[in-house]
């Protein structure tokens, strides 16, 4: 099983994500701001991490900034409504990029892209 943590602060949009991943064989983490998400990565591994960039306490970026300065490697996937910034978030360090609003289907396939060995459940 894979498991792929969901920093996401609307939380309509993060249950929806949530419960998708869950369907396709995956263990999601939903957390609703950058603080969470910093310490959640200091413990505990993710095959993927889902980062918006419009967070509270600490932002998108500064959450991005800080898991690529202490050199954690775990693929990061941005999801944003700010849909011309696809250049600024893989130079800062993103593996992927998708804007809102999206298809669950396309975000799904691009997770498959970065978490190797994860299989949807039949």
């Amino acid at each position: 099983m894979c498991r792929v943590l969901i920093v996401e602060d609307e939380e309509k949009l993060a249950a929806f994500v949530a419960k998708g991943f869950r369907r396709h064989g995956f263990i999601p983490t939903v957390v609703t701001d950058g603080e969470q998400a910093l310490r959640l990565t200091q413990t505990n591994t993710y095959d993927v991490i889902l980062l918006d960039l419009g967070l509270p306490l600490k932002d998108g970026w500064a959450v991005l900034r800080e898991l690529r300065a202490r050199g954690d490697n775990h693929p990061v996937v941005v999801m944003t409504a700010f849909s011309d910034r696809r250049q600024d978030v893989l130079a800062a360090g993103a593996n992927g990029y998708i804007p809102k609003p999206f298809r669950f289907r396309d975000l799904l396939t691009m997770v498959h892209g970065f978490a190797d060995g994860c299989v949807e459940a039949a």
